[in-house]
């Protein structure tokens, strides 16, 4: 799920364009009127998308999206002529009178985007970190001297031992590593 927040300066044009979205089948998280109401709300997440005008009462599209996080999309609705001043770098733009359909269409877009990132994501398996490799390369050694196994055997030992008992390669290979020291 994306999670979607609706930004402009005053609280009828946000519930207008939160409506817009909802009528056709966005989940809207929040629609708001203060650039530091959207900060809030968006402090503990990774990613979403803002739609939003170009100002607001406490700042402008170009400074939210420098506070947002790195995971976050803006699409920009204003006036062409409004849009010289901003920097649009990050950020969508879509010219106002606003065409609901436009606006409709890179709404789906970007969201399409941001679940194909985060489903990528997901099913990218963790980097290990360089203590945790030294873990495992040190039990397998264990295993390997002790049982007098190969390298695979050994791994695949520990990655047995990890799935039958439900506990984790690295705290497997832990437990392993310490029931060899006792």
């Amino acid at each position: 799920m994306v999670n979607i927040f609706v930004l402009f300066p005053k609280q009828e044009q946000a519930r207008s364009i939160r409506n817009l979205l909802v009528r056709n089948g966005f989940e809207v998280t929040a629609a708001c009127v203060t650039g530091a109401q959207i900060m809030q709300r968006a402090e503990s997440l990774e990613d979403g998308l803002v739609v939003c005008g170009y100002k607001f009462v406490d700042m402008v599209s170009s400074e939210l999206r420098e506070y947002l996080p790195t995971g976050f999309k803006m699409i920009v609705l204003a006036p062409q002529t409004n849009l010289e001043f901003f920097d649009l770098q990050g950020m969508e733009y879509l010219p106002m009178p606003l065409k609901p359909q436009l606006l409709l269409e890179k709404v789906r877009q970007v969201v399409d985007t941001m679940l194909a990132r985060q489903k990528e994501k997901k099913h990218k398996p963790r980097q290990r970190t360089r203590e945790e490799l030294e873990i495992i390369e040190e039990v397998k050694a264990l295993l390997m001297k002790n049982n007098r196994i190969t390298e695979q055997e050994a791994h695949e030992y520990i990655q047995r031992r990890s799935m039958n008992s439900g506990v984790g390669l690295i705290e497997m290979a832990k437990m392993i590593r310490d029931s060899y020291t006792y």
